[in-house]
């Protein structure tokens, strides 16, 4: 049994995903997702900002996996700032990914710099595109991505159809509770990319530590946190050995204390994008 999430709307979403966020069109994204769809993962995200839809397309051919048995994440970018222009980037993922629908589409960032003043009405009219195509079945989900609570509840004024999803940043260490907890209270799951921090996570004492205990990588601890706190943690990398690791998290349990310790841990990478700044 495929272990899956449900949505607020009822659509089943694989509990791990793989990204491809830095993966470079081409070989390089074709052969990762060639080796994740065929190594047991169901689900896989992208961005038209990656640049690499049209490779993530190649990947699902060359796995001979059904359309419908692959969860597919797109998103549409801070140069996408009205309605036109939404449909406009949806119809363009779904052309370079060469399918008939996308089983979860995204606002990447609700803040462009470009729109700093005029945020809450492009984030309406984004949505809005995203609310029509999710009615006419070109979108199974919908929902954003690096929202803080008072972009969603800006967005909720004028939204028909709740988010099922914020994707956000998260990493042992380095959780903003306030978007975690209101999201939780509002039924939208939360996907965590970057649940490695960028790889800090591998090196942390603590993380080595509780590997010795566990018998498990650093990074297949990080993941089973993620997992345990409820989060849908993205994981990416082009190493086969990796890709298939970061899958076996399922025969563990972590104690509770270990939990709070990971949570908790120290000298996490404290990201902060150029589009974060000043929400």
């Amino acid at each position: 049994m495929k272990k899956t999430f449900t949505l607020n709307n009822g659509v089943k979403i694989p509990q791990i995903g793989f990204g491809t966020w830095q993966l470079e069109e081409g070989a390089e994204t074709t052969n990762a997702v060639l080796t994740a769809l065929t190594s047991g993962y169901d689900h896989i995200d992208t961005a038209l900002v990656y640049g690499n839809e049209k490779s993530v397309s190649q990947g699902l051919k060359a796995s001979g996996r059904k359309r419908e048995d692959v969860f597919i994440t797109s998103k549409m970018f801070n140069d996408v700032l009205t309605y036109d222009e939404a449909m406009t980037a949806i119809e363009t993922s779904l052309k370079n990914l060469e399918v008939e629908y996308i089983d979860l589409y995204l606002i990447h960032w609700p803040n462009p710099i470009t729109v700093r003043d005029n945020w809450e009405k492009r984030n309406a009219e984004l949505y809005r595109a995203l609310e029509d195509m999710y009615q006419a079945g070109k979108l199974k989900a919908i929902g954003v991505s690096n929202f803080w609570v008072h972009h969603l509840e800006a967005l909720k004024k004028t939204w028909r159809v709740k988010p099922q999803v914020n994707q956000i940043f998260i990493t042992p260490g380095t959780v903003k509770q306030d978007v975690i907890d209101y999201c939780f209270e509002n039924n939208i799951l939360i996907e965590a990319y970057s649940p490695l921090g960028r790889g800090h996570v591998l090196e942390s004492p603590l993380m080595q530590e509780l590997s010795l205990k566990y018998q498990k990588s650093p990074a297949q601890l990080a993941i089973n946190w993620c997992l345990s706190e409820g989060y849908l943690p993205l994981v990416r990398s082009v190493t086969k050995s990796r890709i298939i690791e970061n899958l076996e998290v399922y025969d563990f349990k972590i104690a509770a204390e270990d939990l709070e310790k990971i949570r908790n841990l120290p000298g996490s990478l404290k990201y902060l994008s150029p589009d974060e700044r000043n929400y």
